[in-house]
């Protein structure tokens, strides 16, 4: 037991607790919550920190679509991509897609975090002493990627495109460039310089790499993201999305030009070495990317619920990172307190917001992570900032009498 105690020396985080619940089908973001192991706790809960940012994962059209697909193709796709599991749901989605970011082409991927791997791996492993610029916040799917390229990697600091400039300048001119940024940063909430980015990259001759995870569904015309949003699309050469956040399934994908697109679908194991997205995945995304493409509506909800909470929390001085976007995290900056705050919203309130600590965040910027979704209506802000004011000012007192 001892040997397999060493897997957890030395961890930067606590041990990582998990909340059961089961997400009600038409009346999200309502839950149903197993208490066993996690305290009392209500049998019925109100979810703050889904990423199911519009509600699509509840959305008739896209149940209805999933249960046809069910009905006609049965559960799974049978097999890899390559190997007998391509249904023609895949076909329309990826076209889909490559319309949304007006593009050559589309590629699925199981996840967002394959996406990533499966695509950098290949871009930049595969252009001879390519020199890759990576955001010191990118993804670990980012990370990983790029450290199974072998392709060089300068990291620049966050959003400091003055930084990012003084490298790319400092580079060998001949050998090939590629900028790897996020557009959105899912645990600041905070959105990239991508103007003064894509300047950069056309003034050097570099290729451009965003991933789009948080923003697509959520910004731009017909949910097509922050580049678009911002009229720079066409600047950035790779669209990275995900299906499982604002299209509320599952999976991946990218869009660009067709040979690169052609590239990672030869060559990415991630992509190969994996069975496909079950079909009926694939309907419910199609639907949920048709739909977010005709209605802005659930947009503007998400929108207006955002800038309320972040007016709110000024006013009772709580603190947050970032009012840029609907990921409003909450800066607590101790794991203690900030699992504290998570356990009495929960058991008091029957608000469910995760406690985010180490390694998702590093030791010492501990957050609540709060996603105001579509789904939640004004009096739904309001009654959950009141909570947190209750919260915010018991664990901080308790805090002061202890110390």
């Amino acid at each position: 037991m001892d040997l397999f105690a060493r897997l957890i020396e030395n961890s930067d985080g606590g041990k990582r607790d998990f909340l059961e619940i089961g997400r009600l089908a038409g009346n999200f973001p309502a839950a149903s919550v197993r208490t066993g192991g996690h305290g009392a706790g209500p049998d019925s809960i109100s979810v703050w920190c889904s990423n199911d940012y519009l509600g699509m994962g509840q959305h008739p059209a896209v149940l209805e679509a999933m249960k046809e697909a069910v009905d006609k193709y049965g559960a799974g796709a049978g097999g890899s991509r390559n190997i007998g599991g391509t249904n023609h749901y895949h076909v329309l989605l990826e076209r889909e897609l490559a319309e949304l970011h007006g593009k050559d082409d589309a590629l699925l991927f199981t996840s967002g975090y394959t996406a990533n791997d499966g695509a950098l791996s290949v871009i930049a492993g595969r252009m001879e002493e390519c020199v890759v610029f990576s955001d010191a916040l990118n993804h670990a799917s980012v990370i990983d990627g790029l450290r199974h390229s072998r392709a060089r990697k300068q990291i620049f600091r966050h959003n400091d495109f003055a930084h990012l400039e003084e490298l790319v300048a400092a580079a060998d001119p001949d050998v090939p460039k590629l900028i790897v940024t996020e557009s959105v940063y899912s645990m600041n909430g905070d959105i990239a310089p991508l103007p003064e980015i894509a300047d950069i990259a056309k003034r050097y001759g570099a290729m451009t790499y965003l991933d789009e995870v948080h923003a697509v569904g959520m910004y731009g015309p017909e949910g097509a993201g922050i580049a678009a949003r911002e009229g720079i699309a066409d600047d950035f050469t790779v669209v990275m999305g995900t299906l499982a956040k604002g299209f509320g399934t599952t999976g991946g994908y990218i869009a660009g030009p067709a040979e690169v697109i052609e590239a990672v679908r030869m060559f990415s194991r991630s992509f190969i070495f994996t069975t496909a997205l079950p079909p009926a995945v694939a309907a419910g995304a199609l639907a949920a990317v048709r739909h977010l493409r005709s209605s802005g509506a659930e947009r503007d909800q998400l929108w207006s619920n955002a800038q309320l909470m972040h007016r709110l929390l000024n006013e009772r001085g709580i603190p947050f990172i970032s009012d840029q976007t609907h990921i409003v995290s909450v800066l607590v900056r101790d794991e203690d307190a900030c699992k504290r705050m998570s356990a009495l919203l929960l058991d008091r309130h029957g608000i469910y917001v995760q406690a985010i600590n180490a390694p998702s965040v590093r030791v010492g910027e501990e957050i609540l992570r709060v996603a105001p979704g579509a789904v939640h209506t004004a009096d739904d802000v309001r009654g959950f900032v009141d909570a947190l004011d209750q919260v915010w000012s018991q664990v901080w007192s308790e805090a002061a009498l202890v110390s």
